[in-house]
């Protein structure tokens, strides 16, 4: 697999609305504006809430298990099946797991890690 990384900052709203606007302007000038993607938190706290140590152990388990089902997860983790989907969902929501349900069977949800590394980056 090829080497995708995923960042993920820690930026004010005031900064991520400034860099808004600085790009709606280039654009209207006619100017090439570069795709920047990535998942921003406003602090580091937000941060911290989003992704628990258990959560980045379940991107860990789907990367190294590839699990099909979030049942399947939910053994490999030793948690409860229902905390174990919330937080699949909550990182699903985040762009960091993706899923898709299978069409045989009893329609699982399977999740995916298509990256190897997370990296963090915090404006100073």
């Amino acid at each position: 697999m090829r080497v995708k990384k995923i960042k993920v900052g820690i930026r004010e709203v005031k900064e991520v609305l400034e860099d808004f606007v600085r790009a709606g302007e280039a654009i209207e000038e006619g100017e090439e504006v570069k795709k920047e993607v990535g998942i921003y938190f406003e602090s580091i706290e937000a941060f911290r809430k989003a992704l628990t140590p258990k959560r980045l152990e379940l991107i860990h388990l789907i990367k190294e298990h590839s699990p099909q089902s979030i049942h399947e997860l939910s053994k490999l983790a030793e948690r409860d099946i229902k905390n174990v989907a919330d937080d699949v969902e909550l990182l699903t929501n985040l762009g960091l797991v993706e899923v898709r349900r299978r069409k045989e069977g009893r329609k699982e949800i399977v999740p995916k890690v298509k990256y190897d590394a997370i990296e963090l980056r915090i404006a100073v």
